[in-house]
């Protein structure tokens, strides 16, 4: 069809349009190299080739969703977690860079011998299976209160190939009588008070039980301390991200609870309170 835009026609047109929505330019251009597997380079080796016009017309219903403010990973059904692709659905969290650093920090501190870890939350499995493929001698449990959660992390375990014990419940109510040497979770801890200045999208569309907690988003670090005695083996070790200001705070529920705990707040690559560690 003579009238069909090339790639960087297309490009330019979707970068104008998110941009007079007032969101991210840049979705135009991830839209694009995802649906293809492509990296920017292959895009640009592709610009003067006209675009299909079933692809064409995808890639503007894919744009329509974008502007109207839902995340280019929902709308794509996947996103990229340590080099893998992840499906994600609007049951669980978008993976992000800083839960990666926290999966760096587990592999980095735990090398040897085969391990029991467990994931709490695992949402679409991001933490429990990369942990799996990084480490394929250790035995991975994760759980998620939310069974719609944990079919799409079974999806991607299948997917992947990669082999974990999935369960549905309450923190560790799906593991009661286990104890594991490496404990994880990313749990919910957004202070409601926060809203105001989230970003709309995540507001939206991410699940509302996966991101808010109680007592200033505090809650579930308050449970972990008082539990993790009973599920981590002796020398065990606890880990969770947390949120850019909690770090003092989360400190501090450690170690009034767990005297004897060795308590580790790490930073991000931004320089923000972002992981801790308890040692037991």
């Amino acid at each position: 069809m003579a009238n069909q835009p090339t790639y960087l026609v297309a490009l330019r047109q979707g970068q104008t349009l998110l941009a007079g929505a007032k969101q991210d330019p840049s979705a135009a251009q991830y839209l694009l190299t995802e649906a293809h597997g492509w990296t920017f380079t292959q895009l640009v080796l592709h610009y003067r080739d006209t675009m299909p016009v079933a692809e064409y017309h995808t890639f503007q219903e894919q744009l329509q969703r974008v502007a109207a403010g839902e995340p280019a990973q929902y709308v794509l059904g996947r996103a990229s977690f340590y080099g893998r692709d992840f499906r994600v659905t609007s049951a669980t969290l978008i993976p992000r860079q800083e839960t990666e650093e926290l999966v760096s920090w587990i592999l980095a501190v735990t090398q040897g011998a085969p391990l029991q870890a467990l994931d709490v939350g695992t949402g679409s499995g991001a933490i429990a299976l990369t942990l799996k493929a990084e480490r394929p001698a250790w035995q991975v449990t994760a759980t998620d209160i939310s069974a719609a959660a944990v079919a799409v992390a079974q999806e991607n375990a299948q997917r992947l190939m990669t082999p974990v014990t999935f369960t549905t419940g309450d923190l560790f109510a799906p593991v009661s009588h286990q104890r594991f040497d490496v404990i994880v979770s990313n749990p919910p801890y957004i202070d409601r008070a926060e809203t105001v200045v989230m970003d709309e999208s995540v507001k939206r569309y991410e699940p509302e039980q996966a991101l808010y907690a109680a007592n200033h988003g505090l809650a579930f670090y308050e449970r972990f301390a008082q539990e993790l005695a009973t599920y981590l083996l002796p020398g065990g070790q606890f880990f969770a991200e947390i949120g850019y200001q909690q770090g003092a705070a989360v400190k501090t529920i450690f170690t009034d609870t767990l005297p004897n705990a060795k308590v580790t707040v790490k930073t991000d690559i931004n320089g923000h309170d972002r992981m801790v560690r308890v040692q037991l």
